[in-house]
């Protein structure tokens, strides 16, 4: 079966960088669509960014556009989420998400990885 399993969350102070990983296995994902999404304590999951693995078409949260950045290591079958210039309103712990490209859901998720900047 479809598992993903995130890493690379932690500690950093406001201005820092981090890089989250998402290690896919169980099956051929050239037909997928991966995504990152966020949950904040007492606030809903939302859209962080998502990338095509086929074409490695990207799409950004606006919160989030111009300092993350999303990528696809084929080689390794692994989705980083590279963060830049972090903000305490990021902290949050971070899911990777998988679908197939025609479904209009992610169906696949990972345990979710802690974020926290600190101001």
């Amino acid at each position: 079966q479809v598992q993903l399993l995130e890493s690379g969350g932690g500690l950093v102070q406001a201005g820092g960088s981090l890089r989250l990983s998402c290690a896919a296995s169980g099956r051929t994902f050239s037909n997928y669509r991966m995504g990152w999404f966020r949950q904040a304590p007492g606030k809903e999951r939302e859209f962080v960014a998502a990338i095509s693995w086929r074409s490695g078409i990207a799409s950004y949260a606006d919160s989030v556009r111009g300092r993350f950045t999303i990528s696809i290591e084929n080689t390794e079958n692994t989705v980083y989420l590279q963060m830049n210039s972090l903000k305490p309103e990021d902290t949050a712990v971070y899911y990777c998400a998988g679908r197939e490209k025609l479904a209009a859901n992610y169906n696949y998720w990972g345990q979710g990885t802690q974020v926290t900047v600190s101001s």
